[in-house]
């Protein structure tokens, strides 16, 4: 495996950062998490404008152009001969000392992407679906850093997937302050009720997922069907004909057990495979080219 760290490509026993980073010392940095399929970047520039409005969020600079981290992301699934992969894009505040002070991190940011395979799911979660909980980790406000910075701060999710884990769930749903379903602990949720969909708006306190945003246009062009954002409670996802979640690890995925609850028969629903189906063929199809084969080809 080959891992970039600012400039360079080191081997994964090589890949060292310094413990006087800020990224480790205060979860001071941001991320991306991207993937690849059949030899293209999926949604790439999304990702990276995303990432832009994160720092410029948190008042990091990026130390290079979004032009030279495309590059830079590309070469790293090349060198590692990935055509299907899970792309990990971070960027630190840097090097500084033991207080809060970003003035002190004068080396600049700090730059590094690992690209590997992943499977959040075995493909039998697909078929028979996940069981959810609601976390008693409310999700941060918007007075407060928003979800909408992709940071490396995540221990409130992470303290929400553990409270799933423990219940022997895979996911976890977290509220905000008003008690509206905001998002899961790793993804984006949407319920299907009488052949409507809906989702939690930017306001709930989400991040807006790339998947997210191309599930919505699935969901107009394949499905005939525009996806309604409004705030709701549980109760919309307990009553729900089909709940599913979207995200770059999970893709598209359905939840078919909340809080002890059944949701429609138990199994993925009909819009939930028409969904994950379109989904996948939309994804094997698109993208910023790793190869210069695959190049060829889809420009031809």
């Amino acid at each position: 495996m080959k891992i970039y760290i600012n400039g360079e490509f080191y081997e994964k026993s090589d890949a060292r950062i310094s413990v006087f980073d800020h990224g480790v010392l205060y979860g001071d940095g941001i991320f991306e998490g991207i993937r690849a399929y059949n030899g293209r970047i999926f949604h790439l520039d999304d990702h990276l404008r995303r990432l832009q409005d994160s720092a410029n969020a948190v008042l990091l600079k990026l130390p290079l152009s979004l032009k030279e981290i495309e590059k830079a992301v590309i070469e790293t699934v090349r060198l590692n001969g990935l055509k299907d992969a899970y792309i990990r894009l971070v960027v630190t505040r840097g090097i500084g000392d033991l207080g809060l002070d970003m003035r002190k991190c004068k080396g600049g940011a700090t730059l590094f992407i690992i690209a590997d395979k992943i499977e959040l799911y075995p493909d039998e979660f697909y078929e028979k679906g996940l069981t959810l909980v609601t976390s008693t980790i409310r999700q941060k406000g918007l007075d407060q850093v928003t979800p909408s910075v992709k940071s490396l701060n995540y221990l409130a999710n992470i303290m929400a997937r553990a409270e799933a884990t423990a219940a022997g769930a895979q996911e976890a749903i977290m509220l905000n302050a008003q008690g509206h379903v905001s998002e899961c602990s790793g993804d984006n949720i949407f319920f299907a009720k009488d052949g409507k969909i809906f989702t939690p708006p930017t306001s709930a306190g989400i991040l807006v997922g790339i998947t997210r945003q191309v599930v919505m246009m699935l969901c107009e062009r394949k499905l005939g069907v525009k996806v309604v954002e409004r705030n709701f409670p549980r109760y919309d996802l307990y009553s729900a004909d089909e709940v599913f979640l979207t995200g770059t690890g999970a893709e598209v995925i359905a939840a078919v057990k909340i809080d002890g609850r059944t949701i429609g028969k138990g199994a993925a629903g009909p819009l939930t495979r028409q969904l994950i189906k379109h989904f996948r063929e939309y994804a094997a199809s698109t993208g910023t080219p790793v190869y210069d084969a695959v190049g060829a080809k889809a420009k031809a």
